[in-house]
Formats: C-alpha cells, sequence, structure tokens
C-alpha cells in the first residue's frame, strides 16, 4: 500500500518537477546569454548555433526511442513544424536577447511573467477557452490578466531608487546603468512581442502534439527548421559581417552548447510531455521562479543593480500570475487529458454561485 501510494506521489510530482527543473535551466540561459551578448556575440548568430547544437544532440535519441511510435509525416504536420520553428527558435528568441541586450537578464526574465496571460489571452480569442463573467474564478483570469500586464509595464516605464548596488566592477556597474536608462522601453517592447510568439507557440505545440506524439521527434524537427530559418534571418541581419559567426572556446561557445542542450532540445521535449497531461498553460505558469533566480545570480555574476520599480513591477506580475493560475486550477483533471465539462446553468439557476461556463482543454 504504501508502494503504490509512493508510486503515485512521484506521478503527480513528475509534472511539478519537469517546469521547475525548466525554469531553472531558463533562469541560468538568462545568465549565461547576457554574459555571451555582452562579449560582442551576435543574437541572431547565437540562435542558430543554439538550436543546431540541440538538433545534433537530440535526433539520435529520437532515432532510435521513437521508431516504432513516430507518425508518417504529412504536409498539414510539417506547415505546423515550420510555423512552430519560426515562432519561437526564430522570432521569440531574437527578439528575447535583442531586448536582453537594451536591458539586463533581470529585466528580461521578469517581462517574461507575462506568458501565462497572454497565452490565456490567446486561447480565449481562439475559443478555445470561454468565460463567464458572473463565475468568480473567471474573473480572478481576467484581473490577473490585466494585473500582469499593468507589472509589466511598471517595469518597463518606472525605475525609481536603487535597492541594491551592483556587486563588482564599478565599471561595468556604470555600462550596466546606461544601457537600461536609454533602452528600456525600445527592450520591454521587444520582450513583449517574443513573449506573444512564444505563447503561439506553446498552444500551436498542443495542438500539434495531437496529430503528431512523438515529443522526441517534433522536438528534433523544431530544432532543425529553427535552424534553416534563424540562418536565413542571420545572414540577412549580419551581411557584410562574416566575423560574427566566428566563435572561440570562451563563454560564447559554453553558453551556446548550454542553452542548445538543455533550453531548446531538452526543453521543447520536457514541455511537449506536460503538455499531453497538463495543456500548454500549465507550462507557462512557473516563470516566477525564473526571475527570482535570474534576479540573484543577475545581481552576483552580472554586477546588475537592484531598482525599486522593478521590484514592485515585479511584484504586480506575480500577483496577477497566481491569480490567473488560482481561476485555472480547476480547468485542467489531474488524472486524464479529456475535455472537463463545468455544470452549465439552466434558465432557473440565474442566482446560483457554481460557474456557468464550459472549458474546453487542448492536449
Amino acid at each position: 500500500m504504501e508502494n503504490q501510494k509512493t508510486e503515485t506521489w512521484i506521478e503527480k510530482a513528475k509534472p511539478f518537477i519537469a517546469v521547475l527543473s525548466l525554469q531553472l535551466g531558463y533562469a541560468v540561459m538568462d545568465v549565461l546569454s547576457k554574459a555571451a551578448l555582452n562579449k560582442g556575440m551576435s543574437n541572431y548568430v547565437f540562435v542558430v548555433y543554439r538550436h543546431a547544437v540541440a538538433f545534433i544532440v537530440i535526433t539520435p535519441f529520437a532515432l532510435y526511442f521513437e521508431k516504432k511510435v513516430r507518425p508518417k509525416m504529412t504536409i498539414s504536420i510539417f506547415i505546423k513544424i515550420m510555423a512552430l520553428s519560426l515562432l519561437e527558435p526564430v522570432i521569440d528568441q531574437n527578439l528575447y536577447f535583442l531586448g536582453m541586450k537594451y536591458t539586463t537578464a533581470t529585466f528580461a526574465a521578469a517581462m517574461s511573467n507575462m506568458l501565462p496571460a497572454i497565452t490565456f489571452i490567446l486561447a480565449t480569442i481562439l475559443r478555445l477557452e470561454k468565460i463567464k463573467i458572473k463565475c468568480i474564478r473567471s474573473q480572478a483570469k481576467i484581473l490577473g490578466t490585466i494585473a500582469t500586464v499593468a507589472g509589466a509595464m511598471t517595469m518597463t516605464l518606472v525605475k525609481g531608487p536603487i535597492l541594491l548596488e551592483a556587486f563588482g566592477s564599478n565599471s561595468h556597474t556604470h555600462q550596466t546603468v546606461a544601457i537600461t536608462s536609454q533602452h528600456t522601453i525600445a527592450g520591454g517592447v521587444l520582450i513583449t512581442i517574443g513573449c506573444i510568439c512564444w505563447a503561439c507557440f506553446f498552444n500551436l505545440q498542443a495542438i500539434t502534439l495531437q496529430t503528431y506524439p512523438a515529443t522526441l521527434s517534433l522536438s528534433s524537427w523544431i530544432c532543425l527548421m529553427g535552424t534553416v530559418e534563424g540562418a536565413a534571418v542571420a545572414s540577412v541581419m549580419e551581411w557584410g559581417h562574416p566575423s560574427v559567426w566566428s566563435i572561440k572556446w570562451d563563454m560564447r561557445l559554453f553558453s551556446t552548447v548550454y542553452t542548445g542542450i538543455f533550453c531548446s532540445g531538452l526543453a521543447y521535449y520536457l514541455q511537449g510531455v506536460v503538455m499531453k497531461t497538463k495543456g500548454p498553460v500549465f507550462v507557462t505558469t512557473f516563470s516566477p521562479f525564473c526571475m527570482v533566480i535570474v534576479a540573484i545570480l543577475g545581481y552576483f555574476l552580472l554586477a546588475e543593480q537592484m531598482f525599486l520599480g522593478r521590484v514592485i513591477g515585479a511584484f504586480i506580475i506575480c500577483l496577477g500570475l497566481y491569480l490567473v493560475i488560482w481561476g485555472k486550477n480547476k480547468d485542467y483533471d489531474t488524472s486524464s487529458s479529456q475535455i472537463i465539462e463545468e455544470p452549465v446553468e439552466s434558465p432557473k439557476q440565474t442566482g446560483s454561485e457554481n460557474c456557468t461556463h464550459e472549458v474546453i482543454i487542448i492536449h
């Protein structure tokens, strides 16, 4: 009996362990990527090399473990893969790293906390999720979404006094402050657009997994097409600068290998596995942990300052985020991936306290 309970607890904990591991990996990625970009590495080239590494590492596992379960490739699936590789590996990551160049790693991680709310908004627009205004959980979703956007605007527009001086050399500190003061708004806009593309990627990945459930193979295809499409974009953006493609045995190489293995190949696979049972929104609900880790690492390793406006904005983002989570905590059935239907109100139950909406979940 105890063994069965232990196995059940482990099975329930696996999705949480997976997404927490993803956030830890993303936090380290933000710090390493910022260090590589500070050394002059092109964000366009960085994205290409990153997904090339991911493809080389993950493809052998996909060929071996999924040779019997891999479905036949169709034109429809291939078009979805092309769109997936364009949304996240190319558009989102280039805009995200470009925005990080203009700001800081902590700022970029905090802005990405809008992702769950944007995912929710897109699902509502696409009629994947219905809202009932009189339901308290639907109200929490709406209020949380507004609070998340308000928090992101606060982080973008309000700096305020310095709470903690930078931990490091004074020269590096002055450079960080200059970048932050001149390009904060531009960086915030770029990261926001990237988050919208990232949210589209999560929803489309969940839909694609319905007809192409081979998670490793799908991740491999995304990395391959992301490399090809990213190389085309990098060739145009870095035209006339062939030296940007050179890479040495330094932080740039280490950052490329790390992000390729853990934050592209492994991340696409883990989030795909979790999506099959929990849905795309669940995967995005733990992003505040990434912000906290990045803030700590960025303070000690990148000599980034902490401003009051950033802290207030981050707090508002987290508050809005967890309002969205609370509003959605009954949308997913923890034991199955079937469609969940909540009681629909009849004309005689107008004053009832029960929610009167139907939630459709796509896995």
